[in-house]
């Protein structure tokens, strides 16, 4: 017993860091690889360990014995005996099912470690149809013969039995490509490849042989993802297909590689609703890839997926990917496939999916550490809390839950703040992000400043974007279009005056628009409107916040306080 530790360990699983004892930092940080964030109010964080927490950990090289050593070292009081038992059995279960090729025909051998573990497969009523008798491997396991085609099927319907299937099966090689990264940029700078960057890729390719090529990344906005994808991309040189969120990241990803590789504009597409193109380097939209023309018809555009041999696919912002696409991402399990994202929160609750389908987490690495390394800048982050005007209390007071939140995120005062806010900080490039296009328009009308919006044409997006990374201008108003993929590097201030109902997704994209290296400070103002609904969504994002080990401090707008 150590009262000066930081951790409760309690029997429920849940673990209760005291922000305040002396080795909490450190704690949190041993934390990440293996424990779930779940609340985050003053005093305590409460941390969450899942199977799906664990096998992530296990497949990223963090064993249980790794994960019991962190729960000894920092806890307060004597672990209870039940938890490490727990955390070694549901480890270890990652791995005891694996997929391997089979000698013969087409079929895959779904192989158990032990006969108990080969009855129970064989005994889930939604698995079993998918099974046929396989005998034994080489090494004397039970085994089923399952159709090449039912692969990610399987892994999906296992995974939610609670066994977590380790795929073996060696990868196809796609269309070869002769890509390689350059040594000095297009456009005249040295190329310099960061050393977690090279890990990173270097943890998905592996050698290149069974249980290798396939995985999700997680890296902080501003850390350089598009160079990681890019290095990958080096490392197996074969034709790639490049999914992300929007025409304007579509653009960012060619620019990006015309810039850093040695591919022409001739081998690289564009595959989006103004352009449909196909080439060895095809980049496109998670929109277009899931419009149909009627609501329960065929997506006309999933056929991108085999018209070309790809070798690798990359799913930028996985968080985001569609889970219409998990359809196609189940058939595609022989390709080499790659999910970058800075955060594995998914608000549909389909992070299974991406463990199963897309591949488990292969590399983490904690933003405060790569701020420490002055790899991402560092962030104060800032909540102002205003009250709601008196005229729109009553209004607020009968209002439905969705029209409350809007009256409270549209809260007039907030143009006020706004504006004190840019008029104190004036030698920063600030984005101006929210939810509501009536109050952001009247915010750009306000400062005489640009805005983007889901509206704005894209050539006319691509030019604003370019001015405020050239420093034409300075502030740029921007609703929810510019929460993912855009690379802003010189923003140093991001005001959110509204938002979508407190999604951890959304605040990990938003913070990072600040976070690319720079000599200052970069500041994150959230602006709520106190005793509403905002405040309740606003622990959702303090969660975030938390997560990732910033702290953030509280201003009561109109008390004196200092922005």
């Amino acid at each position: 017993m150590n009262y000066e530790n930081p951790l409760i360990v309690q029997g429920d699983r849940s673990l209760l860091l005291d922000v305040h004892a002396p080795l909490a930092d450190e704690c949190r940080n041993a934390l990440i690889p293996f424990a779930e964030l779940e609340k985050s109010p003053e005093h305590l964080h409460t941390y969450k360990l899942t199977p799906l927490s664990l096998w992530n950990a296990a497949s990223a090289g963090f064993t249980a014995e790794d994960a019991v050593a962190v729960l000894e070292k920092y806890a307060r009081y004597e672990v209870p005996k039940a938890i490490p038992a727990w955390i070694k059995e549901v480890s270890g279960r990652f791995g005891k099912i694996t997929l391997e090729p089979c000698e013969e025909g087409e079929d895959l051998l779904l192989v158990a470690a032990t006969e108990a573990i080969y009855k129970e497969i064989g005994a889930n009523g939604a698995v079993k149809k998918y099974l046929k008798e396989g005998g034994f491997d080489r090494l004397n396991h039970p085994c089923y013969l399952i159709k090449l085609t039912d692969r990610g099927t399987i892994k999906q319907l296992l995974l939610e039995a609670g066994w977590p299937v380790k795929d073996q099966v060696a990868l196809v090689d796609g269309e070869p490509l002769d890509i390689s990264l350059r040594q000095t940029t297009a456009g005249g700078q040295p190329l310099t490849i960061r050393e977690y960057q090279t890990a990173s890729a270097q943890a998905l390719v592996g050698d290149k042989g069974p249980g290798t090529g396939f995985g999700t990344i997680v890296l902080p906005c501003g850390s350089g993802k598009t160079i990681v994808g890019m290095q990958i991309m080096d490392m197996l040189k074969t034709s790639t297909l490049i999914i992300t969120t929007n025409i304007s990241a579509v653009h960012q990803w060619i620019d990006e590689l015309l810039d850093k590789t040695n591919l022409t504009s001739d081998q690289i597409a564009e595959y989006t609703g103004e352009n449909k193109e196909i080439l060895p380097v095809t980049v496109a939209t998670y929109q277009v890839l899931t419009w149909r023309p009627d609501k329960e018809g065929p997506f006309p555009h999933f056929s991108l997926f085999h018209q070309r041999h790809w070798g690798l696919i990359i799913y930028d912002e996985v968080h985001m990917l569609p889970a219409p696409v998990f359809r196609v991402v189940a058939e595609l399990q022989a390709v080499r496939r790659v999910g970058l994202t800075a955060t594995l929160v998914r608000e549909d609750g389909c992070e299974g999916y991406v463990f199963s389908l897309v591949g488990p987490k292969r590399y983490d690495v904690p933003w405060k550490e790569l701020e420490r390394d002055n790899w991402i800048a560092s962030a104060e982050c800032v909540e102002v809390r205003l009250d709601l005007p008196s005229s729109s209390e009553i209004k607020y007071a009968v209002a439905g839950a969705r029209e409350k939140h809007k009256i409270a995120s549209q809260n007039p005062d907030k143009l006020t703040v706004v504006n004190e806010l840019v008029q104190k900080y004036k030698d920063d490039k600030i984005l101006i992000i929210g939810q509501y296009l009536d109050q952001l328009d009247e915010i750009a009308k306000m400062l005489k400043v640009p805005i983007i919006t889901g509206k704005t044409p894209t050539a006319e997006r691509d030019r604003i974007y370019g001015e405020f990374r050239q420093g034409k201008i300075s502030i740029l108003v921007v609703s929810k279009v510019a929460n993912f993929a855009i690379d802003l590097p010189d923003a140093s201030m991001a005001i959110q005056v509204s938002g979508t109902f407190g999604s951890r997704q959304e605040e990990a994209q938003r913070l990072g628009r600040i976070l690319r290296p720079k000599e200052r400070v970069s500041h994150f103002f959230t602006l709520i409107t106190r005793n509403t609904v905002e405040e309740e969504f606003g622990s959702n994002r303090q969660k975030f916040l938390a997560e990732q080990g910033y702290s953030y401090r509280i201003v009561r707008y109109g008390e004196g306080e200092e922005l």
